[in-house]
């Protein structure tokens, strides 16, 4: 009888720990969800992700699917696995739907999201503090920026970090290691066809030297074959298309490499220290992430020293190799924060575990620091609103009063937990806060948006489809003006030859700023003003002159 009470007490034990089981995975792709994916086509398009979604519209207008296309002229400097997925995403959703064109970037973001979970997993750390560096990662500032953007640079990290997972399944020669190797290079191979050698350079190579450092390397004959395997399926798959594109459109393709080739020591040219800020750009978790790049102070305080000291050197090793590039920009810095993140949930879990016992008054300063900033932002972001959008607010007047009631909701929560001393409670609102930010907050996104001003594109192109004319630009390529106006806009200008339009009469599309003799082409012509087209954002209009068009109707003497 007693060996029955004490079994079922067993089963009773058994079945809370079931229930009490954190599903960690579960949550981080319902997070990555509302991270990524809602109000996914609140924010108006800009330059890069408009180049890239014309690509992938005269994929499907024109057939272009190898020989890729921006205006109809060639444009190679990107290889074409995004374009294609944002090609099939459109065909699928609807060519004019922007949410549509941008799917396949916060799809790709939840895929690195889910692969950088298990990468901690299979470096032995634990699943807690997996799971902080996870969230970390997707609510970071240009992470969630590049997921919801119709940019490039996620797809290419995305599948590097899937690489990286494999890359160390193999190398740990663990069972089905050949077919650790195919994944890892067929991974490896999407990354170089997303955006060339960009995260080979910035975020695998880095991997490899500090896991070297952290953890060395196993060696066998057996691991030399596999290695083998994955250093040739990675480059078949990952340059078979670049190939192609030289072999049978050899001008063009030389031109595009030998502009992006200078680029790199020519353009946009910043000093070596231009990226030593890179923390900030983690956005919300500035101070955390700062915090957790003071290796002497957490070496003996971190739950898994080997883990922190893998992604601190990691981290570390990507700023060194960007900042020996001389071309520099700011979202480069993107594949710094995908090791960044899990260095930052190494000082989170320890704030979480020993703030209330063994935390100075000196090493509290950083943590109240970081939660009173985020209590002043809830409460004043409601009123920056208001001053902001002034009586535009109204408009929608019951998604502003939401988004306000959610953050002065959470600044009380921010105040409570700061009484209590509830890092967890903390530390969570952190990511809730950028997760209500984009469930409430984008909508209003809508208010600033291009097409309130007047005239916009739709107005512009019934105007030209109403009196049967044909539209050409003469200040060169304005790429968020072709998409959103949905059909190629040819250029007419000298570099491109001194042919005119052989219409009597047709649109023309000037930035008499950047263009200021192009009145001289069209001496033989007679140019009525018709209106200007501002592209810029409602609230901010005449900011970007690149963003104005003076249209004029052109009419042959």
């Amino acid at each position: 009888m007693l060996e029955i009470l004490l079994l079922v007490e067993e089963k009773k034990i058994m079945l809370h720990k079931i229930q009490l089981k954190p599903y960690y995975l579960p949550i981080l792709i319902v997070v990555g969800c509302l991270v990524f994916i809602l109000n996914l086509d609140a924010l108006y398009i800009n330059i890069m992700e408009a180049r890239n979604f014309i690509t992938a519209r005269e994929m499907l207008t024109h057939n272009n699917w190898i020989f890729t296309t921006i205006d109809l002229m060639p444009r190679y400097e990107k290889p074409p696995l995004p374009t294609w997925l944002t090609a099939i995403s459109a065909s699928i959703f609807g060519i004019k739907n922007v949410f549509a064109y941008r799917l396949p970037a916060a799809l790709v973001s939840i895929f690195m999201v889910i692969m950088f979970y298990k990468l901690q997993l299979k470096l032995n750390i634990k699943k807690y503090t997996a799971f902080l560096g996870s969230l970390i990662l997707m609510t970071s500032f240009y992470i969630v920026f590049s997921g919801r953007d119709g940019q490039w640079d996620i797809f290419t990290h995305s599948f590097m970090v899937a690489c990286c997972y494999f890359f160390i399944k193999m190398i740990e020669l663990e069972k089905h290691q050949y077919q650790n190797a195919l994944l890892a290079g067929l991974f490896f191979g999407a990354s170089l066809l997303s955006k060339g050698p960009v995260s080979l350079y910035a975020l695998f190579l880095p991997f490899l030297v500090a896991y070297a450092i952290t953890y060395k390397f196993k060696t066998s004959p057996a691991l030399w074959k596999s290695i083998s395997l994955f250093i040739v399926v990675g480059l078949i798959s990952g340059t078979w298309w670049t190939a192609i594109a030289h072999y049978y459109d050899p001008e063009a393709f030389a031109e595009v490499a030998n502009t992006e080739s200078t680029r790199w020591f020519s353009y946009n040219v910043r000093p070596i220290w231009y990226y030593w800020s890179f923390f900030t750009q983690s956005g919300i978790w500035t101070i955390p992430a700062l915090m957790s790049l003071f290796y002497w102070y957490l070496k003996p305080r971190v739950s898994n020293f080997k883990a922190y000291r893998f992604y601190f050197l990691w981290t570390i090793f990507s700023v060194i190799l960007l900042s020996i590039i001389p071309e520099k920009k700011s979202r480069y810095l993107l594949p710094v924060l995908i090791p960044l993140a899990m260095a930052t949930s190494f000082y989170v879990e320890y704030a979480i575990r020993n703030f209330k016992d063994n935390f100075s008054k000196l090493e509290k300063i950083p943590v109240w620091l970081n939660f009173g900033v985020l209590t002043l932002v809830s409460f004043a972001l409601p009123f920056l609103l208001y001053f902001g959008l002034k009586e535009t607010i109204w408009e929608m007047k019951y998604q502003y009063l939401l988004f306000s009631i959610f953050l002065v909701a959470l600044g009380i929560l921010f105040v409570y937990g700061i009484t209590k001393t509830d890092m967890k409670l903390l530390f969570s609102l952190q990511v809730l806060m950028i997760v209500g930010i984009l469930s409430f907050g984008f909508p209003l996104l809508k208010l600033i948006a291009p097409e309130r001003n007047s005239p916009n594109v739709a107005q512009i192109r019934s105007y030209i489809e109403e009196n049967d004319l044909n539209m050409y630009d003469v200040s060169g390529l304005f790429p968020e003006l072709i998409f959103t106006y949905g059909k190629p806009i040819p250029l007419s200008i000298e570099e491109y030859g001194d042919d005119l339009p052989s219409e009597k009469e047709f649109g023309i599309l000037v930035n008499e700023e950047s263009t200021p003799e192009w009145r001289s082409r069209f001496e033989k012509y007679q140019l009525r003003f018709v209106d200007t087209l501002n592209l810029n954002p409602a609230i901010s209009k005449g900011n970007n002159v690149r963003l104005i068009r003076n249209f004029y109707i052109a009419t042959k003497k």
